[in-house]
């Protein structure tokens, strides 16, 4: 895992963790490939943006999306936010535990906090993601 990013937001430094072994959009969602399957969730920097989520609408098992396209919304306390898949694929598991703690995405987004996971249709988009390092510059620029 990289070191621990620091910055700022509303005048006060937050800590946000990168882990290298994962692939990020620059829609703030990563994925973990495992042979031909890919688990996707949001990025620490997007549950610290969002605040605390009190509700996860995801999609069902058997749907297929397209890269990018919006594949579910998480609710925090005063916004929405969609939630766009990383790369085409078929949904094969949804994290049900998100149903009764929502709040595992903002404790452990890279963990028990995990969205989806997803049949790869075309492993060549994930040359597309962004590395660790693309996607810490990504946030400092933006």
């Amino acid at each position: 895992m990289r070191m621990p990013i620091i910055y700022e937001m509303a005048n006060k430094k937050i800590t946000m963790k990168l882990p290298e072994n994962l692939k990020y959009s620059k829609e703030h969602t990563w994925i973990k490939v495992t042979d031909s399957i890919g688990t996707v969730g949001i990025t620490d920097f997007a549950q610290k943006e969002l605040g605390e989520i009190v509700y996860v609408d995801l999609p069902n098992v058997g749907d297929e999306f397209d890269q990018n396209e919006v594949f579910g919304s998480v609710e925090a306390l005063k916004t929405v936010s969609d939630l766009f898949i990383p790369i085409k694929g078929e949904i094969i598991e949804i994290q049900e535990a998100l149903n009764d703690t929502p709040k595992a995405v903002n404790d452990t987004p890279y963990s028990d906090g995990w969205m989806i996971k997803i049949k790869i249709d075309n492993t060549e988009e994930l040359n597309t993601l962004l590395t660790a390092e693309e996607y810490q510059n990504f946030i400092e620029k933006n």
